[in-house]
């Protein structure tokens, strides 16, 4: 059966505990901050003006999402693809959500809010990181921002060593672009040497 409204939604789902939605604040509170504080890995996802989303991994040293005020934070942009699916997507529709994890912990940081491309020099230059300015940032105007509890983390045992899959999946762009393209077996070399090279010098 389809789900279509929001009542036939609250029959399966009860609705939440009383006070729990207050957790939701807009702004950075002292919590949020010390956890930003300690990030070295978010997700952003971004829509287009139809909808179409799309969630972008993004990382560096703990603390590389910058808090510049209780309603502002400023996310480095780093050298991909090039594709610039998020960017593109600020660009037609500025709501963004970001997911912000520490490693080992199981609570996540939510924000939402308004986001908006910057190239300001001197922005660049506060967040470089290994000796080069971000290309990009993306300053965030906070609207929500709540904290989300450990069920999903304790579900998965995404920290726990013991149940990570052995050997690390490693996954294989040549052999992707192979079977999908039937490139030839030094295309795929090629292809794997290039990535080790921005693995290594292009980050």
């Amino acid at each position: 059966m389809e789900i279509t409204d929001i009542e036939q939604l609250r029959k399966i789902i009860a609705e939440p505990s009383p006070g729990l939605e207050a957790k939701n604040v807009p702004y950075l509170d002292t919590f949020a901050c010390d956890f930003i504080s300690k990030s070295p890995f978010i997700i952003l996802s971004t829509s287009d003006e139809e909808g179409r989303c799309d969630g972008s991994p993004k990382g560096d040293a703990p603390g590389f999402v910058e808090v510049v005020d209780e309603h502002t934070l400023l996310i480095p942009d780093r050298p991909g693809n090039r594709l610039a699916y998020g960017h593109k997507n600020i660009l037609a529709n500025p709501n963004v959500a970001v997911l912000f994890c520490i490693p080992g912990t199981t609570e996540t940081l939510r924000v939402s809010g308004k986001a908006v491309l910057t190239a300001d020099p001197a922005v660049l230059d506060r967040l470089a990181a290994r000796g080069k300015p971000a290309v990009l940032a993306i300053r965030v105007t906070v609207e929500e921002c709540f904290f989300h509890c450990s069920k999903a983390f304790i579900r998965s045992n995404l920290w726990d060593p013991e149940q990570w899959v052995t050997p690390a999946h490693k996954v294989s762009f040549g052999e992707i672009y192979r079977a999908r393209f039937g490139i030839s077996d030094d295309e795929v070399q090629a292809l794997e040497a290039s990535l080790a090279d921005e693995y290594e010098n292009n980050l």
